[in-house]
């Protein structure tokens, strides 16, 4: 019966006088890092992003969206899988790790493909590749990789640059990808299209590690005079472009990546797939590296924000997005074309480098008056800005509902007419796209193995080992001897513990959460940095 309305309303939805229209091409732009005050339609900070103001004004702009994680690999993991991704042991912040997606698993790309979509990556991918069998010797100089490089887990051997890298974004569903491997502050400092490194000269070979250096290659914690950009914690490897990196590559000079081209490369790269498939249905998965470190606007936006570097690249992600909307508008996509708009996880400051991004802040507030950030378990760690665009379809508004990535798989399954579900989403397409139907009424965020529970307007977060503050970044990370309760309605600060005063509601809460981890829920381990 299940089945027999969804293909119902697709067919109500997708029909008119027996005329089928086309399925909608779907985009999600996924921002780096984007705060729940970073964008200006949410009326929280100071900082202006006119373009995405625009499609958040003409959509629906959601309140109470949330990303599945305070850390991008496993918000990634959860969008594409529709999975918890503290089920998954692997889905931490990755650093040179393998595909943390197994490959028979179902994913967001191959729902689309099975419904006809072609389906392509261009951006930040950050889910690992291989699987530990295309790897070289590490020829690494011997001797311990210093603590404070923040390597993450997952760590499993160098990968090979030099043929094709396999598994990836194309054996998990998408047909095209035009990648970085994990993040701007990592390396390779290279782009991967299609599971090979762009421009690598076979006669100067790529080698990256993070287990230490190569002989002879600079570093930021050995060779401050060659930096043009200097680190605070975390990021003292290889030095690209004046930028110290975490980890350690050698060669592969001709691959390298100008970091302050990267978000042009990354939107020409993304209309030139749009341009590729646009007579057909198309899902695109285009994913900023903004603002995450290190913060290198091209410079006809530096200065732009009067924040400092950090404020500049935001500035440059809302032109990008602006210059894609104008884009579909001039190829006639517009009016046919979903447009969602999120981030990975919360905002930070200072994450590895000195850039001004405290300093220059001035009245602007990327967290939106939440407590906690990038990292934490209180609200904006996951609490991020979420829009969902359909001219002509979807009417402006403003809503509370409670929403989550991880129900994007089974939405869009539901919208276009699949019968494929997943183990933790739920079939939001009403809420999503048609202006009706209820949100979420509970689930289990996550942040660097810990997990807390959302309730309707209630928050749980169980006692956890550790400092309550990460001194590196200044943010509050949720860490309490106790359980701690917090009730959103009356406190969005979340500065009034609730625990002692509804004991009941408390005890309710956990029986709840536990049901829903069981014994899934892998060890806490100490606080990693991405």
């Amino acid at each position: 019966m299940k089945k027999f309305i969804l293909v119902s309303i697709f067919i109500g939805f997708f029909s008119c006088n027996n005329v089928d229209l086309p399925k909608p091409n779907i985009i999600i732009i996924y921002a780096d890092d984007l705060g729940y005050g970073d964008v200006s339609s949410y009326g929280l900070g100071t900082l202006q992003t006119p373009n995405i103001d625009k499609i958040a004004n003409d959509g629906i702009r959601f309140t109470n969206g949330y990303a599945s994680s305070a850390t991008c690999s496993p918000s990634r993991y959860a969008l594409m899988t529709g999975t918890y991704p503290w089920r998954n042991k692997n889905a931490k912040i990755l650093t040179g790790a393998n595909l943390i997606i197994d490959t028979t698993e179902m994913t967001l790309p191959k729902m689309f493909k099975s419904m006809g979509y072609r389906t392509g990556i261009v951006g930040k991918w950050h889910l690992g590749l291989g699987d530990g069998r295309n790897t070289v010797r590490d020829t690494t100089e011997t001797g311990a990789v210093p603590r404070d490089l923040g390597y993450g887990p997952g760590v499993r051997g160098n990968i090979d640059y030099n043929n094709k890298i396999s598994p990836g974004p194309n054996e998990v569903g998408f047909e095209y990808s035009f990648i970085m491997a994990d993040t701007q502050d990592r390396v390779p400092t290279v782009y991967i299209e299609n599971g090979n490194v762009v421009n690598l000269d076979p006669k100067d070979p790529l080698e990256a590690s993070f287990r230490g250096n190569f002989e002879g290659e600079p570093t930021g914690l050995k060779n401050p005079e060659l930096l043009s950009m200097v680190w605070h914690h975390g990021h003292n490897g290889s030095i690209v472009n004046g930028v110290p990196r975490i980890g350690f590559q050698r060669g592969g000079k001709s691959a390298m990546w100008s970091d302050i081209d990267m978000a042009d490369k990354f939107l020409d790269e993304a209309k030139k797939y749009i341009s590729s498939v646009k007579d057909e249905p198309f899902f695109l998965f285009y994913t900023l590296q903004q603002p995450h470190v290190p913060r290198t606007p091209h410079p006809r936006f530096e200065g732009s924000s009067g924040m400092g570097p950090r404020g500049d690249v935001i500035v440059e992600a809302d032109w990008c997005i602006g210059k894609m909307y104008k884009y579909l508008e001039d190829e006639g996509l517009i009016d046919n074309t979903i447009i969602i708009i999120s981030s990975d996880n919360g905002p930070v400051l200072n994450d590895g480098y000195y850039d001004d991004a405290v300093e220059k802040l001035g009245d602007h507030d990327p967290f939106g008056g939440l407590r906690g950030g990038k990292y934490s378990l209180f609200e904006a760690g996951t609490r991020v800005p979420f829009i969902t665009y359909w001219k002509g379809k979807i009417k402006p508004q403003i809503s509370n509902e409670l929403v989550t990535q991880i129900d994007f798989l089974e939405s869009f399954s539901s919208l276009i007419g699949s019968d494929i579900t997943s183990k933790d989403g739920i079939d939001l397409s009403d809420v999503f796209f048609r202006n009706k139907g209820k949100g979420r009424t509970e689930f289990v965020l996550e942040a660097t193995s810990r997990t807390a529970f959302r309730q309707n307007n209630w928050v749980m977060i169980p006692p956890y080992k550790g400092p309550a503050l990460n001194n590196s970044v200044n943010i509050e990370v949720g860490n309490s001897k106790k359980h701690l309760l917090f009730d959103l309605d009356s406190d969005l600060t979340q500065k009034n513990d609730l625990s002692k005063k509804y004991p009941e509601k408390l005890q309710d809460m956990i029986k709840r959460y536990e049901e829903i981890t069981g014994d899934d829920l892998g060890e806490v381990k100490e606080l990693i940095l991405e």
